[in-house]
């Protein structure tokens, strides 16, 4: 046997261990983080000791035939001491401590009785993949084995127990977490349960060493798996969720941030974008970009404009978060136009429908109050593409210091649900015709987000 499986599951569970290492050098008092990290090491431990070539070189630089198997044994006993502490801190309670330290005792009185029945037993035929159905009539030997087999099932059957009752009265990672564990623990009990049962073969005078030497250690594999994985999933579920909304966010800003992309450039408003950075900091990096270009366009925010396309999806969706949206993205590509044409109107088109017109003069003429139809006809589809399309502004763009849709920018600067509803307006805007000509010149194919 090539030991592969054993590797396999000690890399997967000491891959976890140097997860946590960092965690568990800051804060080295933190009991709880002492068991992750005792359980992980411990079940890699597990594992490097029972591969067939682990044990030919221990029993070989020892001297002693088959010493490798109760080091192994050893290792089983003190892993599953640290899985039921580990429970039990995640339990809590006013007696955790007390309860903590009976599992040790207990475990290390059988991590000591391994120890007196291997020395009293007599196994001078080394035995790297079966010894357990080799020796099990051999007298001493045999007890060892079976200690360590029930004191290994009983703390996985107990741990798979506690941790899926627990899971009942919890939820999200932490739930999930003890899901998984709770069935590692499971599939470590199948490692126990098969080899007792190639045990007791033997004892009958039947030979089921297949049970020990080929499906227990795929249930070990398996189990360990589960549990790095049970036991990892309550600390980095939280943090992967937090990347996966944080890149979420981050892509659905790209049109955003692709209207302004000729004027950040053109200004150096972007710093660089970090390389090998969390998606978090790339959300952030977009934002500030975003940020800075609004800052700048602050005196070209048409607040006419503003109001009255605002009134128009109101009017049209009845959805206020819409309204505002829509309302952000035309003032947005109008000032953006028009700083980039040097500060200078974009003259109205001839023909072009009135947006500036407000209800009041419309009652004069007879006309239902309200927006225009077609004016709200093309808010209702966010009326972006109107407004880049060069529709008129009464008052034309306001000067440098007066005029912008909240006075100053400084106290207006939409929040990050906002800067995602205004993306979507300039992203469907875009989408109809397949590519649109950006407000400061280019085309960007509709849906690059």
């Amino acid at each position: 046997m090539s030991g592969v499986i054993n590797y396999v599951s000690c890399g997967a569970l000491w891959l976890g261990l140097a997860a946590k290492t960092p965690d568990l050098v800051r804060h080295p008092r933190d009991p709880y983080l002492r068991a992750i990290c005792t359980v992980l090491g411990l079940a890699g431990a597990c594992f490097l000791l029972g591969a067939a070539p682990t044990v030919g070189a221990i029993n070989r630089l020892s001297g002693v035939p088959n010493l490798a198997a109760p080091l192994t044994y050893a290792s089983i006993i003190a892993y599953s001491a640290a899985s039921q502490v580990l429970v039990v801190h995640w339990r809590g309670g006013a007696r955790v401590r007390h309860v903590a330290r009976r599992w040790v005792a207990a475990y290390t009185l059988v991590v000591v009785g391994i120890g007196v029945t291997f020395a009293l037993g007599d196994a001078p035929v080394e035995r790297r993949t079966d010894l357990d159905t080799y020796y099990a009539t051999t007298p001493f030997i045999a007890e060892m084995i079976v200690l360590y087999l029930v004191g290994h099932l009983v703390a996985v059957s107990v741990t798979t127990v506690l941790s899926l009752r627990w899971a009942r009265e919890v939820d999200g990672w932490l739930r999930a977490g003890m899901v998984v564990l709770g069935l590692g623990s499971l599939c470590g009990a199948g490692y126990s349960v098969t080899k007792l049962t190639a045990v007791v073969a033997r004892w009958c005078g039947g030979d089921w060493s297949e049970l020990s030497t080929d499906v227990s250690p795929v249930a070990a594999g398996l189990g360990a798996m589960l549990i790095s994985v049970g036991i990892l999933t309550p600390l980095a579920g939280p943090r992967l969720a937090q990347w996966w909304r944080s890149w979420h966010t981050y892509a659905r800003l790209a049109p955003l941030e692709r209207e302004l992309d000729d004027l950040l450039t053109r200004h150096s408003l972007r710093l660089p974008r970090p390389r090998w950075a969390s998606p978090t900091t790339l959300l952030m990096w977009r934002q500030t970009s975003i940020h800075n270009a609004l800052g700048h366009l602050d005196a070209f925010f048409d607040r006419s404009r503003y109001e009255r396309v605002h009134e128009a999806a109101l009017q049209a969706t009845g959805d206020k978060e819409h309204a505002e949206a829509a309302a952000w993205a035309a003032v947005i590509a109008a000032a953006a136009r028009a700083q980039h044409a040097g500060g200078t109107p974009v003259p109205a088109a001839g023909g072009a429908f009135a947006l500036g017109e407000g209800a009041a003069g419309r009652e004069e003429r007879g006309e239902a109050a309200g927006p225009p139809p077609f004016e709200a006809a093309w808010a209702a589809t966010w009326p972006v593409a109107a407004e880049r399309a060069g529709a008129p502004s009464p008052g034309g763009i306001p000067s440098p210091g007066g005029g912008s849709v909240f006075g100053r920018l400084g106290d207006g600067v939409p929040g990050p649900a906002v800067l995602v509803r205004i993306a979507q307006a300039l992203d469907s805007a875009e989408s109809p015709g397949g590519a649109s000509q950006g407000a400061c010149g280019g085309t960007t194919p509709s849906g690059a987000a």
